[in-house]
């Protein structure tokens, strides 16, 4: 389901190591390069030749890496997507199942239950789905993709250090098509990093042992900056005559200062009013509206996707036991190829909006956002059939 999971926490240290073995190619050329390159980062050549002897391209891996049409679904119809009953009442039987394991996360990492098994469900539909693709051909695969080999030649040497250890087989270890690894999808780095031996067995078995994974996936978020104990996400309701252009994670103000201009919470109260939080209009002024506390932000590390993002962070608040959210009458979106070509009108306006995907992303919403401005439209940062036209 990721994008790719952990990318940004990664990026900077994939690039630092990003230096010997370039990508293209031959491939069996590619793959002695990082024998050389595993050499000088310390590992003994001989056992690098033999991790990295059965690696072999994998084609499914890049056409799965170019096959993300769901993170083009708005956030109503992608979260009813992945919210089921099914989902739910397993996650209530796991939270119980697992209920030290989940106290044990909250003392430790202050970090809420609902969080881990909304991941734990997306991810792998709580361990039953953790992928079938041959963990190392696909980051030996997408490290000689010249697209961002910088993010995954960092990971093939990541898991030659969990091989050296005994926790990895290039033959049998297997997972999604990005290289994620277990319950929650963990790249190798990760694991090396805040892998937690959840189960007290000596061994970090993410692939097998929930509690393993559960405990990893907490020390991975607090090490992404999860502050203890903190809410992440609340839906809220609006005035009628609240500043749309107030909206957006480009906007910070204390829980107090929103209080003021007459957010409230539609279910209970708001949160300590000394945090500074985000209001979020997914679908604009007319769908659903949530406040984004600070942990929010700390989901973007896990993944790029602010659908999946926010889908996975408003499931986490139902399991809960937060209400339904309230869907509103929002204003119709645009399909794939419509967002297309608004892309390439505002880009041809000199809008930073990345790579022309069809995707509503962070880059394309503040173009979108500025265009409304200009056009004296609610700037609210939902695209509609409407502003297409006007543009």
């Amino acid at each position: 389901m990721r994008v790719v999971s952990w990318i940004c926490a990664l990026f900077v240290a994939g690039a630092a190591q990003a230096q010997d073995t370039p990508c293209g190619g031959n491939f069996s050329a590619f793959v002695d390069g990082l024998v050389a390159e595993a050499a000088s980062l310390g590992h003994d050549a001989d056992t690098a030749r033999r991790f990295l002897a059965s690696a072999q391209q994998d084609q499914g891996v890049l056409r799965a890496d170019g096959r993300q049409g769901i993170f083009q679904d708005p956030f109503i119809t992608f979260s009813r997507k992945l919210i089921s009953q099914n989902r739910l009442d397993k996650g209530r039987q796991m939270s119980e199942r697992y209920d030290a394991v989940f106290d044990r996360i909250e003392r430790d990492y202050g970090i809420a239950r609902g969080v881990l098994l909304a991941f734990w469900a997306f991810e792998t539909d709580y361990g039953a789905f953790q992928g079938d693709f041959n963990t190392l051909n696909a980051l030996v695969t997408l490290a000689h993709d010249c697209r961002r080999p910088e993010i995954f030649r960092p990971q093939i040497f990541a898991a030659l250090s969990l091989y050296e250890k005994g926790d990895f087989d290039p033959a049998t270890t297997t997972g999604a098509w990005a290289g994620e690894i277990g319950m929650v999808q963990m790249l190798p780095k990760d694991i090396l990093e805040n892998g937690v031996d959840g189960d007290g067995d000596g061994h970090v078995t993410l692939k097998t042992s929930a509690p393993d994974a559960l405990m990893s996936g907490a020390k991975m978020l607090s090490h992404l900056g999860w502050r203890h104990g903190e809410p992440w996400l609340q839906e809220i309701r609006l005035p009628a005559n609240f500043d749309w252009s107030l909206s957006g994670l480009q906007t910070g103000k204390s829980v107090a200062e929103w209080e003021q201009l007459g957010v409230t919470a539609r279910q209970g109260q708001l949160d300590d009013g000394r945090l500074i939080a985000s209001i979020i209009l997914p679908q604009g002024h007319k769908g659903p509206a949530f406040i984004a506390y600070p942990n929010f932000r700390v989901y973007f590390e896990w993944n790029q996707s602010f659908t999946y993002v926010l889908t996975a962070a408003y499931f986490g608040t139902r399991l809960q036991g937060a209400p339904v959210y309230d869907p509103g009458n929002p204003e119709p979106g645009l399909e794939g190829e419509q967002m297309k070509q608004l892309q390439a009108k505002l880009a041809a306006r000199g809008f930073d909006v990345g790579e022309i995907d069809g995707i509503l992303g962070a880059g394309t919403r503040e173009a979108v956002r500025a265009v409304q401005q200009e056009l004296g439209l609610p700037v609210d940062g939902w695209p509609t059939p409407g502003l297409l036209a006007r543009l």
